[in-house]
């Protein structure tokens, strides 16, 4: 009986602390400043520029 309570606090605790990290992830996120935004607009058109031959992998 008291095995079963163990698993559920187990299973319940492993799920409360992965969702803790996953919310906690995306609120540290920061938003791009706009040299990066301007920097990766940058390279994204580059990217669609080249043909897939040339293409770096």
């Amino acid at each position: 009986m008291l095995t079963n309570y163990f698993w559920l606090f187990v299973t319940g605790g492993g799920a409360f602390i992965l969702g803790g990290a996953v919310a906690y992830a995306i609120l540290k996120q920061r938003p791009l400043s706009r040299a990066e935004k301007q920097a990766q607009k940058q390279k994204v058109e580059e990217l669609y520029e080249q043909s897939p031959e040339n293409r770096p992998r």
